[in-house]
Protein backbone atom coordinates (compact mmCIF):
# COMPACT_ATOMS: atom_id res chain seq x y z
CA UNK A 1 0.00 0.00 0.00
CA UNK A 2 1.15 3.50 -0.82
CA UNK A 3 -0.38 6.70 0.57
CA UNK A 4 0.19 10.18 -0.80
CA UNK A 5 -1.33 13.17 1.00
CA UNK A 6 -1.55 16.66 -0.47
CA UNK A 7 -2.77 19.69 1.46
CA UNK A 8 -4.87 22.24 -0.40
CA UNK A 9 -6.42 25.48 0.81
CA UNK A 10 -9.88 24.02 1.52
CA UNK A 11 -9.17 20.30 1.97
CA UNK A 12 -6.62 17.50 1.98
CA UNK A 13 -6.37 14.97 -0.84
CA UNK A 14 -5.27 11.46 0.10
CA UNK A 15 -4.44 9.03 -2.71
CA UNK A 16 -4.30 5.34 -1.78
CA UNK A 17 -2.63 2.76 -4.02
CA UNK A 18 -2.69 -1.02 -3.58
CA UNK A 19 -4.47 -2.93 -0.84
CA UNK A 20 -5.78 -1.87 2.56
CA UNK A 21 -6.03 -4.99 4.69
CA UNK A 22 -5.31 -5.98 8.29
CA UNK A 23 -1.55 -5.62 7.70
CA UNK A 24 -1.70 -2.14 6.14
CA UNK A 25 -4.73 -0.67 7.97
CA UNK A 26 -2.64 0.66 10.91
CA UNK A 27 -0.45 2.70 8.53
CA UNK A 28 -3.59 3.92 6.74
CA UNK A 29 -5.12 4.96 10.07
CA UNK A 30 -1.90 6.70 11.09
CA UNK A 31 -1.77 8.69 7.83
CA UNK A 32 -5.36 9.88 8.21
CA UNK A 33 -4.79 10.51 11.93
CA UNK A 34 -1.90 12.87 11.15
CA UNK A 35 -4.27 14.98 9.03
CA UNK A 36 -7.05 15.13 11.64
CA UNK A 37 -4.43 15.61 14.35
CA UNK A 38 -3.43 18.83 12.59
CA UNK A 39 -7.07 20.02 12.86
CA UNK A 40 -7.79 19.46 9.15
CA UNK A 41 -11.14 17.74 8.85
CA UNK A 42 -12.06 18.10 5.17
CA UNK A 43 -10.58 15.08 3.46
CA UNK A 44 -10.96 13.76 -0.09
CA UNK A 45 -9.95 10.12 -0.42
CA UNK A 46 -8.97 9.19 -3.98
CA UNK A 47 -9.61 5.46 -4.35
CA UNK A 48 -8.96 5.18 -8.10
CA UNK A 49 -5.82 3.06 -7.53
CA UNK A 50 -7.15 0.99 -4.63
CA UNK A 51 -7.36 -2.73 -5.44
CA UNK A 52 -8.88 -4.08 -2.22
CA UNK A 53 -10.16 -2.92 1.16
CA UNK A 54 -10.84 -5.25 4.07
CA UNK A 55 -13.08 -4.78 7.08
CA UNK A 56 -10.06 -3.30 8.91
CA UNK A 57 -9.76 -0.66 6.19
CA UNK A 58 -13.49 0.06 6.33
CA UNK A 59 -13.17 0.52 10.10
CA UNK A 60 -10.45 3.15 9.50
CA UNK A 61 -12.80 4.99 7.12
CA UNK A 62 -15.63 4.95 9.68
CA UNK A 63 -13.40 6.16 12.53
CA UNK A 64 -11.98 8.96 10.38
CA UNK A 65 -15.46 10.00 9.28
CA UNK A 66 -16.59 10.16 12.93
CA UNK A 67 -13.58 12.32 13.81
CA UNK A 68 -14.17 14.65 10.85
CA UNK A 69 -17.90 15.07 11.47
CA UNK A 70 -17.59 15.61 15.21
CA UNK A 71 -18.88 19.08 16.09
CA UNK A 72 -19.69 19.67 12.39
CA UNK A 73 -16.03 20.31 11.55
CA UNK A 74 -15.89 18.62 8.15
CA UNK A 75 -16.21 15.24 6.48
CA UNK A 76 -14.42 12.49 4.59
CA UNK A 77 -15.60 12.12 0.99
CA UNK A 78 -14.66 9.45 -1.54
CA UNK A 79 -13.59 10.04 -5.14
CA UNK A 80 -13.18 7.66 -8.10
CA UNK A 81 -14.42 4.60 -6.23
CA UNK A 82 -13.74 1.38 -8.20
CA UNK A 83 -16.73 -0.95 -8.66
CA UNK A 84 -15.34 -3.70 -6.40
CA UNK A 85 -14.78 -1.20 -3.58
CA UNK A 86 -18.24 0.30 -4.15
CA UNK A 87 -19.71 -3.22 -3.89
CA UNK A 88 -17.94 -3.72 -0.54
CA UNK A 89 -19.35 -0.40 0.71
CA UNK A 90 -22.84 -1.35 -0.51
CA UNK A 91 -22.74 -4.80 1.09
CA UNK A 92 -21.55 -3.42 4.42
CA UNK A 93 -24.14 -0.62 4.37
CA UNK A 94 -21.40 2.02 4.57
CA UNK A 95 -22.30 3.63 1.24
CA UNK A 96 -24.84 5.80 3.08
CA UNK A 97 -22.14 7.19 5.40
CA UNK A 98 -19.90 8.67 2.70
CA UNK A 99 -20.48 11.05 -0.17
CA UNK A 100 -18.97 9.66 -3.37
CA UNK A 101 -17.87 11.67 -6.37
CA UNK A 102 -16.96 10.43 -9.87
CA UNK A 103 -13.60 12.21 -9.90
CA UNK A 104 -11.17 14.06 -7.64
CA UNK A 105 -11.88 17.49 -9.14
CA UNK A 106 -15.59 17.27 -8.29
CA UNK A 107 -14.82 15.98 -4.79
CA UNK A 108 -12.35 18.79 -4.05
CA UNK A 109 -14.87 21.30 -5.47
CA UNK A 110 -17.42 20.01 -2.93
CA UNK A 111 -15.53 21.88 -0.21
Amino acid sequence: MEIKATQYKHCDLVQVTGRVDSATAPAFSEALGRITGDARYRIVLDLSRLDFISSAGLRVLINTQKECKRYNRGELVLASVPSNIQNALDLSGFDELFKSFPDVLTAVGHF
